[in-house]
């Protein structure tokens, strides 16, 4: 088991510890312990290799067997002995935005509640009113989170799917008698929620029967939902539906092109396809079936790649993420399909956290990694002094990490850390830190972390009056949504980019898997108004850096090229941006 895979499992144990009512230090050693092995700059098996776990401050003997264990056997007796000792439903009810496991183990120990169709009926009839700690709006967010939850049960995060679906393709794409692979599907396209795992490969009639059954073999395969020579499906450990389906190489770029999707771009080539006389389906291009049409039609083309399609419907080819039949094929047509950004051209980044508030790295561990990653720069953001949740810095100990930015960017080479703050947007749209405290910054991210209960209106011109600030930079996390739980307050973000483009103020993407935020659909509107957008990855950990990727795959979707995105300028110019802006 990896670092990401070990930590869950501990953070796990807490939580069911918790919900058993365990000590309340014990329960935080363990969800501690999480933190500390998610943060790992090292290989935590190296770590168990080298016996050299128990130097970890934090980590004591039991911890330090638990992890040996799953480092070792990838399972733990400890946490199916624990998991097991919970009514089945009852940790599902921590997915519900509002429950911890307090309040959780509360429910079941005056209702008897034990799964989400029980709460969500106690809730509908009012039950939960009575019990201390729980009133009518508390009733009212549980059964909104509800149906939240009952609104995405299908769907999965863009980051869990990804990681899951490569865990699969990676074991079979080299398997003898594959020529070509890809993962195809809304992952392809890059959505930000995705329903289910599509895995293409051309292959030979004789190697298919082997390949199926490495597919459907494979240790993350939870079930067997049907097998075929050509096509098999399977349930994954991670509760994500996969398809694999084998084709061979005169059909692949075809089947590529039309399980990537989405439906209406698919209708829309298959309509230009028509012009020319011919009928195109996941096999290929054929002639139209009447005699009248028979006689227009054209020789039909031999395909090798998804760029002679698009070439022979007379278009530019139309890069996967912007196939959603919004604008591309005109602008294919017009041959005005922009170059989108790479993550390579990714320099540096702003939104990152340290242990100054409550991220889990320190100032020199975040450089190092960011250095590692091959920036020239990263900019640290940790929160202003009223969010204590997060251990907003006061004016003293942002002193002290002013003192340490400065002696870092003394002695380390290949980077340099920016002096940035993440600063609240309170409710009127004042900010949390002065202006004589933000003029010290290199850059403001200003952001909403409470008082979401607002109207459109009051949400809008809180969040310009912020943006008119002089000293703020971006705009964070800009409509605070989290992607399965929670939607964003109600900002007219039409609004709120107007504002940015006149007040010239940057937007950021925030690349957390959760949040998304600016969502793609907006990022053309955006960069239509000249507003810049700055792709973060509200990093807490040096592990989070890497968030960045996600951030790219929205920018991307969103039509963005390298001159829209401010992370892509070299130091020096970051530099100079930064102090005109």
């Amino acid at each position: 088991m990896n670092n990401k895979e070990i930590a869950a499992i501990l953070d796990d144990i807490g939580t069911f510890l918790e919900l058993n009512g365990e000590n309340p230090f014990k329960c935080r050693a363990y969800h501690n312990a999480s933190r500390i092995i998610g943060s790992l700059s090292t290989d935590v098996n190296d770590l168990v290799r080298g016996n050299e776990l128990r130097k970890l401050k934090g980590i004591g003997q039991g911890l330090a067997e638990t992890i040996v264990e799953l480092a070792s056997t990838g399972t733990s007796a400890y946490y199916e002995e624990l998991k097991k000792s919970l009514p089945e439903g009852l940790v599902d009810l921590l997915r519900i935005q509002g429950l911890g496991p307090k309040r959780v183990k509360l429910l079941f120990d005056r209702l008897k509640i034990k799964n989400i169709t029980e709460l969500k009926e106690a809730a509908e009839r009012h039950k939960l009113a009575n019990i201390s700690g729980f009133g009518g709006k508390l009733e009212e967010s549980i059964l909104k989170g509800i149906a939240q939850l009952e609104k995405h049960a299908d769907q999965h995060l863009y980051s869990k799917a990804e990681e899951a679906a490569l865990r699969v393709f990676e074991a079979i794409r080299h398997l003898p008698g594959v020529r070509r692979g890809e993962i195809a599907g809304s992952l392809r396209r890059r959505k930000e929620v995705i329903g289910d795992i599509d895995i293409l490969l051309s292959a030979g009639k004789k190697s298919a029967e082997a390949i199926m059954e490495a597919f459907t073999a494979h240790p993350d395969v939870e079930s067997v939902l049907a097998r075929g020579a050509t096509k098999s499906s399977v349930l994954l450990n991670s509760s994500i539906n996969c398809d694999l389906r084998i084709v061979n190489d005169e059909e692949y770029p075809f089947a590529l092109a039309y399980f990537t999707g989405n439906k209406e771009h698919n209708v829309a080539m298959r309509t230009l396809a028509k012009q020319h006389g011919w009928s195109l389906n996941e096999y290929g291009f054929s002639e139209l079936g009447s005699k009248e049409k028979r006689g227009k039609a054209k020789r039909v083309v031999t395909c090798t790649t998804e760029e002679h399609i698009y070439h022979a419907v007379g278009l530019r080819y139309v890069p996967p993420e912007l196939r959603e039949n919004t604008g591309e094929i005109e602008a294919a047509e017009h041959d005005t399909i922009p170059r989108l950004i790479e993550e390579s051209d990714i320099r540096g980044t702003f939104h990152c956290h340290t242990t100054y508030s409550d991220g889990q790295n320190t100032l020199r561990e975040m450089a190092d990694a960011a250095r590692n990653l091959g920036w020239e720069y990263i900019g640290i953001a940790d929160h202003s002094k009223i969010a204590a949740y997060a251990g907003g810095l006061s004016p003293e100990r942002l002193k002290l990490q002013f003192k340490e930015i400065d002696e870092l960017n003394k002695t380390l080479k290949g980077i340099t850390v920016l002096k940035g703050t993440e600063v609240d947007i309170l409710i009127k749209g004042t900010l949390d830190w002065s202006d004589g405290v933000l003029s010290q910054f290199d850059y403001v991210v200003a952001s909403i972390h409470s008082s979401f209960a607002m109207s459109e209106t009051e949400a809008t011109k809180r969040v310009i009056k912020a943006i008119r600030n002089k000293y703020v930079t971006m705009l964070g996390h800009p409509t605070g949504r989290l992607l399965l739980q929670r939607e964003g307050y109600p900002v007219n973000m039409n609004e709120v980019i107007k504002a940015a483009a006149d007040y010239g103020k940057v937007i950021e993407i925030n690349s957390d898997p959760h949040r998304l935020d600016l969502d793609w659909r907006l990022c053309k509107y955006a960069k239509e108004l000249g507003v810049r957008v700055s792709i973060n990855p509200d990093a807490h950990t040096i592990h989070g850096l890497r968030n960045v990727h996600y951030g790219v795959g929205i920018a991307r979707k969103g039509w963005l090229e390298k001159k829209n995105v401010i992370n892509t300028m070299k130091l020096k110019d970051i530099l100079t941006f930064l102090q005109r802006s």
